[in-house]
């Protein structure tokens, strides 16, 4: 082996052939047609709507981001990345049902955090009514928290 470089000096590189696409043989009572452009059906296809009141919709989005704005009192976390939050139900006709509990039954909240989440719900624009309901099974317990909250918390 030589541990030499040597360096050439080209005027020019070929270019490769292209790839060529041979039209495909017909067969008796058989007419075969190749569509050159493939994507022609892909692009004909018009998006889904907008699902709001499913996760990734604009309406059930902007729940969350309602959500994300009621903090609990003793821990500085909202009550979404807290865990707090089971379930977020959107309906078509802007029905939203939040399923949630608290950190702990006899937290000093609970009379009143069930109804701010509902105010705030409800204030969603596209909202036209809004439902909590506070449920203590299955417990909350930390592991329920975003990575975000355990952050914040320096738990990570």
């Amino acid at each position: 082996m030589s541990d030499r470089i040597e360096i050439e000096e080209v005027a020019a590189v070929e270019q490769p052939p292209r790839a060529r696409v041979e039209a495909a043989e017909e067969t008796p009572g058989q007419t075969l047609e190749r569509k050159r452009d493939y994507l022609e059906g892909f692009l004909a296809q018009k998006p889904a709507g907008d699902a709001g009141g499913e996760p990734g919709g604009a309406l059930y989005e902007a729940v969350v981001e309602a959500l994300k704005g009621i903090y609990d009192p003793e821990i500085p976390v909202n009550i979404y990345d807290l865990g707090l939050i089971y379930g977020v139900d959107v309906t078509e006709a802007g029905h939203a049902v939040v399923t949630m509990t608290l950190t702990t039954p006899h937290c000093p909240v609970a009379e009143s955090m069930p109804m701010e989440v509902e105010m705030r719900v409800g204030a969603v624009p596209g909202i036209g009514s809004s439902e909590v309901n506070l449920v203590w099974d299955p417990a909350w317990d930390p592991a329920k928290m975003s990575d975000d909250a355990k952050l914040e918390l320096g738990m990570l």
